[in-house]
């Protein structure tokens, strides 16, 4: 495909919002209203997704003491907390497109924090030593776009690491996480928060459910110029894609 073809990660969602414009909004205003019970909704729909597997897929995908942190989607800093027992908390930068997750960041962290969009990093390039996305892939508008800006900002020899949930392959295993993460989660997010978490993990679900499989996000990493590009699965559902800009 050509470099100037978008690669949307899912398909427009109507049920949620009809363009890219009202898809930017939606998802800026989603997660704000959310934001101060994300945690909690995190505590429900992570199926051990927890401290131990970001600090592990951390490790794994390079991160070290001493090194540069550009955590993108940070939201409530999840991943930001985890990276904080490996590197210094002052090397780690939290970005998000959302005033309401920042805010709720930084009471948890103090880390420095940016607002702003994950296509419009305002980085210098080359000056991170790794790039982090948690959960957040499914919510950009393209994927091409995407992975070059993360491949911009990275020192040559650093590396990305992206978690998300994706379909099983097994079909009991997708079935009990379409029940858990479809109908499950939005529910007990309903009664434990607010009528909006119900939304966000609704979408979160569709989000889920209609994006592109692994080997996209594998190839289009590779194709903006990513190396030594590679997918680590746990329990068949949860997948950290990995790779490194060349020196």
């Amino acid at each position: 495909m050509s470099e100037r073809n978008p690669c949307p990660p899912h398909p427009v969602l109507p049920d949620y919002y009809r363009t890219k414009g009202e898809h930017r909004q939606f998802v800026r205003s989603i997660f704000d209203r959310t934001a101060c019970y994300y945690d909690r909704i995190n505590s429900v729909f992570s199926l051990g997704s927890g401290k131990w597997y970001r600090r592990w897929m951390l490790r794994m995908a390079g991160l070290r003491a001493g090194q540069t942190l550009l955590d993108v989607a940070t939201g409530t800093g999840l991943v930001a907390r985890e990276a904080a027992t490996i590197t210094d908390i002052s090397n780690i930068i939290g970005l998000d497109m959302s005033v309401g997750m920042l805010k709720q960041c930084r009471n948890n962290l103090p880390v420095q924090v940016v607002l702003a969009d994950a296509q419009a990093l305002p980085i210098a390039p080359a000056s991170v030593d790794m790039l982090s996305m948690g959960y957040a892939l499914r919510h950009v508008q393209d994927l091409r776009a995407t992975f070059s800006g993360y491949l911009n900002t990275l020192k040559p020899g650093g590396h990305v690491l992206i978690l998300e949930i994706g379909r099983a392959d097994n079909r009991f295993v997708q079935f009990l996480l379409r029940f858990y993460l479809g109908r499950v989660v939005p529910l007990l997010s309903g009664v434990t928060a607010s009528q909006e978490s119900r939304t966000l993990m609704a979408y979160y679900w569709d989000t889920i459910e209609e994006c592109v499989p692994p080997t996209r996000i594998l190839e289009t990493l590779h194709s903006v110029g990513f190396s030594n590009v590679r997918k680590h699965t746990s329990f068949g559902v949860f997948h950290a894609y990995m790779g490194e800009r060349p020196l």
